[in-house]
């Protein structure tokens, strides 16, 4: 599942955009101003985004500028209604991947927006920390509250790929396909939440109530934001 996010002021060409880029395998959450992007972007994680220039509170080119000096290199695409070289040049020298220009045909939106999701995911950072966790996928160090945790590999996976994608619900078919990944033909029914209750007890400081790795009924799995 890829995660996109918009940042556009104007209510139905924002929807209209939502609309467009929505599908099985991509997800759209819609944003209308400076304050409320940066709120939602210090909270989740997504594969994209997509940056109106002009807003009532600001540029987007802020924003953008913003990301990164934080050093995240999530792929970037700029909307906006100027269309001087100026406007083009300053954009692309401040990080952004794609420019478009308004008025656009939403068909190439899509077509942009797909050869920036194909790009891949933007890799994660060594060392993330969330609340009490730090959590190191590459060196395998996973703690809480600075004690050392100790998990299998399965665990590793349906954490890691939990974590990317904080905040929002994983289908259990999806997390099945990329936590099982070794070729298996048949993964037994249950083997996902047993998973998921061993991950609990090893993480959760209450695993009958957890805090963090959710359930959500008829989808599959969440990690919890926190406010």
């Amino acid at each position: 599942m890829k995660h996109i996010f918009l940042l556009e002021d104007d209510e139905t060409l924002g929807h209209g955009i939502a609309m467009a880029l929505t599908g099985t395998d991509t997800s759209v959450t819609c944003r209308s101003t400076l304050t409320l992007a940066r709120e939602t972007l210090a909270e989740e994680r997504f594969d994209l985004l997509i940056l109106d220039v002009n807003l009532p509170d600001g540029s987007g080119l802020d924003l953008l500028r913003q990301v990164r000096t934080n050093g995240d290199s999530t792929p970037v695409i700029l909307l906006t209604a100027n269309d001087l070289e100026l406007d083009e040049v300053t954009g692309l020298e401040a990080g952004a991947d794609d420019y478009i220009t308004k008025p656009f045909s939403l068909a190439v939106l899509r077509a942009r927006v797909n050869a920036q999701l194909r790009r891949g995911a933007p890799t994660v950072s060594q060392t993330i920390s969330i609340g009490p966790f730090t959590f190191d996928f590459d060196r395998m160090d996973f703690r809480r509250d600075g004690v050392s945790v100790e998990l299998s590999k399965t665990e590793q996976r349906l954490l890691r790929v939990l974590v990317e994608n904080r905040g929002h619900a994983v289908p259990r078919a999806t997390l099945v396909d990329r936590v099982w990944t070794d070729g298996a033909e048949f993964v037994e029914e249950n083997a996902l939440s047993v998973t998921v209750k061993r991950l609990r007890n090893k993480l959760e400081a209450d695993p009958a109530k957890p805090e963090y790795l959710k359930t959500v009924y008829g989808i599959g799995y969440t990690w919890a934001v926190k406010p």
